[in-house]
């Protein structure tokens, strides 16, 4: 498993080339405190979700959440689960999940990933994330 320095690192070092993907200024790198390395990235002042970054040994996760159970709307709940279903295969490099009442977009790297995957993976996860809400939105309420 990398140290919270070694994931720092790469994160700060795919910052550059991932303001440059995404054609942002801000990009604040917040290390969350805990026993696992996690790093949020969040982009002040723009639509995008904050994405967390943590090394789970075989692989670097980058999770971004999307909604709570509590903002589905309960009529339309088999149909939205149906529905992430159907878009999984088609959102690239990312697939939608659960994590206790949050619903999530979830990426995956190796963990010898280079600065320029990393700020890929962002990119697309952001993009991802920024589309879902917005695709979706008839299911929230």
């Amino acid at each position: 498993m990398a140290s919270r320095r070694r994931l720092t690192s790469l994160i700060k070092a795919a910052v550059p080339l991932l303001r440059r993907q995404i054609l942002v200024e801000v990009i604040d790198v917040v290390p969350i405190a805990g026993d696992v390395p996690v790093i949020e990235i969040a982009f002040p002042g723009s639509e995008r979700l904050p994405i967390y970054v943590t090394d789970a040994g075989s692989q670097l996760l980058c999770i971004s959440y999307l909604w709570r159970d509590a903002d589905v709307k309960p009529r339309l709940r088999a149909k939205l689960l149906e529905t992430l279903l159907d878009l999984n295969p088609s959102v690239p490099l990312s697939a939608f999940g659960r994590i206790g009442e949050h619903f999530v977009l979830v990426g995956a790297l190796n963990p010898a990933a280079s600065a320029a995957d990393m700020a890929l993976e962002l990119a697309t996860l952001g993009d991802n994330g920024r589309d879902a809400l917005g695709a979706l939105a008839e299911f929230l309420v």
